[in-house]
């Protein structure tokens, strides 16, 4: 028989236990968006181009849309807790790696590591945290870990701006060892061995290895789009792969007996689409945090603590309408409010392809007003429709695929808006002269960004459209019934 006092030490442990994976999950959010303030001063230190420093943020994300799907899957066949050891250490170790890197290539890598790292965070922080906190407990849990997560995200800009001002961009990542070492040291002493299925050997090894480099090509060949390398073979190769990747991956998880997506969940055209949706929604808004330090630090010559700032803004509007946002679909419908979420995406779109030379605080702070709503209003109602769109034994595929629509749609973010951003700039300079964002004349990053989001607002007209369309189609499924 447990003893009061026992019961006390183990429920006092759960709190330790709930600050271990939180640390965790608030250093991964944190250091998806404070890096990209030290973009311009990256491409000065390292004396490199917008197109390579432009991996610094693209290869993090890129590993967490890689592995997300196999992540979940490891846990159940290993040790939860150990893997999240590893990954607070993986963390450790790259963010020390970029934080003393002397080449950009080598920053590159250290954060391809850090980003695997960053997934085991991501994906087992939760999962830990239900398993060991009682059913009247758990929505507190989870809710204090997501609530860190989105406090991470918007720290990210104001704590990266004051950092990097005055301790230099190195700092951003430097700032990572305490935190994770506190992590690791609370994870070894408060989360249980729980048993791990080690009669389980179906991890879809080669789906995972085929996602990832029909990913990395992808990526790699849209990202010498941005140059002069639209004609070259190379580029040409890397997307054809890609092609074929995709290809392969499909039919592999077809004929897998455990595979990494399960496609029959596709056939619910609501859960399809609704994951295109989401994919959209977070590649404009990491498209658009990308690309505001560039414009705001070039163009408006802000100082790092000035820009992450204005770069803040956008995140807490998001985090402070998102439960607005979700007690209205509760009484509303998920999809009314995902649909005013998409339509305020739009106009913030448009508005922000106003921004001029000229741009004032306040006119910085009203164009991007609608787009940091829009986002709040959107993303949770559309992830509860996710969740609801499956049938209730699939609700944890549900998340991975969500979590992987969030990761695919960050990669596509960065990538499709640097390559609109550093051609379109390019195409008002003398022919002979190549794009670099540090030297460009203000007219042409004024140009490259306006022209940028004009394109992208046209692509959220298709997504407003889908998103009518899945609202008309709730309307009638509730009338029917």
């Amino acid at each position: 028989m447990i003893s009061t006092q026992d019961s006390e030490i183990e429920r006092s442990k759960q709190w330790w236990l709930l600050l271990a994976v939180s640390l965790g999950t608030f250093v991964f959010s944190l250091d998806v968006h404070i890096v990209n303030l030290a973009l311009p001063r990256l491409v000065e230190d390292f004396h490199s181009d917008f197109a390579t420093v432009e991996w610094v943020p693209l290869s993090y994300s890129l590993m967490l849309a890689v592995l997300v799907l196999g992540v979940a899957t490891l846990g159940d066949i290993w040790s939860k807790k150990w893997l999240y050891i590893i990954g607070l250490a993986a963390f450790i170790a790259s963010s020390l790696v970029c934080g003393t890197a002397t080449t950009i290539y080598l920053l590159i890598a250290a954060r391809i590591f850090q980003g695997v790292g960053a997934v085991f965070i991501a994906v087992l922080s939760p999962v830990i945290a239900t398993e060991v906190f009682p059913d009247a407990k758990r929505g507190l849990a989870l809710g204090i870990i997501t609530s860190t997560g989105w406090a991470g995200v918007s720290l990210g800009p104001t704590a990266g701006g004051v950092l990097i001002e005055h301790f230099g961009w190195r700092s951003v990542f430097l700032i990572n060892l305490p935190i994770c070492a506190i992590g690791i040291v609370l994870a070894i002493l408060t989360i249980p061995r729980v048993s791990s299925n080690k009669g389980r050997k179906d991890f879809d090894f080669s789906g995972a290895l085929i996602l990832g480099i029909t990913l990395t090509c992808l990526l790699l060949g849209m990202t010498r789009m941005q140059g002069e390398d639209l004609d070259s073979s190379i580029t040409w190769v890397l997307l054809g792969i890609s092609v074929m990747g995709c290809v392969s991956f499909l039919w592999s998880q077809k004929q897998s007996d455990r595979p990494l997506l399960n496609l029959s969940l596709f056939r619910s055209l609501e859960l399809s689409l609704s994951l295109l949706l989401s994919s959209i929604s977070y590649a404009f808004s990491t498209g658009v945090i990308f690309i505001l330090p560039f414009f705001l630090k070039l163009v408006k010559h802000y100082s790092e603590q000035q820009l992450g700032l204005l770069i803040a803004v956008l995140p807490i509007l998001a985090i402070s309408v998102g439960p607005v946002a979700g007690f209205l679909a509760d009484r509303f419908g998920e999809r009314s409010i995902s649909t005013i979420g998409m339509v305020l995406l739009l106009i913030g779109c448009l508005t922000i392809s106003t921004f001029s030379e000229e741009l004032t605080v306040t006119g910085y702070v009203l164009r991007v007003l609608p787009f940091g709503i829009g986002v709040g209003l959107f993303q949770p109602p559309n992830q509860s429709a996710i969740m609801g769109s499956v049938p209730s034994q699939y609700v944890s595929v549900a998340s991975g695929l969500w979590f992987f629509s969030r990761a695919f749609g960050q990669v596509m973010g960065i990538t499709l808006i640097g390559i609109l951003f550093s051609r379109l700039s390019s195409s008002q300079l003398p022919v002979d002269i190549p794009f670099s964002a540090t030297i460009a004349p203000v007219e042409a990053l004024v140009f490259g960004e306006q022209a940028s989001f004009r394109i992208m607002s046209a692509i959220l007209v298709v997504a407003v459209v889908i998103s009518v369309l899945l609202w008309q189609r709730q309307n009638s499924t509730s009338t029917q019934i």
